[in-house]
């Protein structure tokens, strides 16, 4: 009874560790696909590395900086939180 019992045990064991396979292996292979693609992009962000470091401190170098050339928009965040504030002040 106990020889019936062990192999019965380790079928159901052998069975869900199978289950558990099946069921996890699109994700495990996903994920390796996502960490080459990943080990891709970092290699070619290296190899760019040195060329657009270049252009830049051309760029720095031949331009001069103003202060009033970007333009004065307010963003999202700061129109919110103006927006906020004054629905503060008026319900107070």
């Amino acid at each position: 009874m106990d020889d019936a019992y062990l192999m019965n045990a380790l079928g159901e064991y052998l069975t869900v560790l199978v289950l558990f396979l099946v069921l996890a292996a699109p994700a495990l292979v996903g994920h390796l696909h996502e960490r080459r693609i990943d080990r891709q992009l970092k290699a070619a962000a290296q190899a760019a590395r040195p060329v657009t470091r270049t252009r830049t401190r051309t760029r720095t170098r031949t331009r001069a900086q103003k202060s009033s050339s970007r333009s004065t928009v307010p963003s999202t965040a700061t129109w919110y939180a103006d927006g906020r504030r004054s629905k503060k002040l008026v319900s107070s």
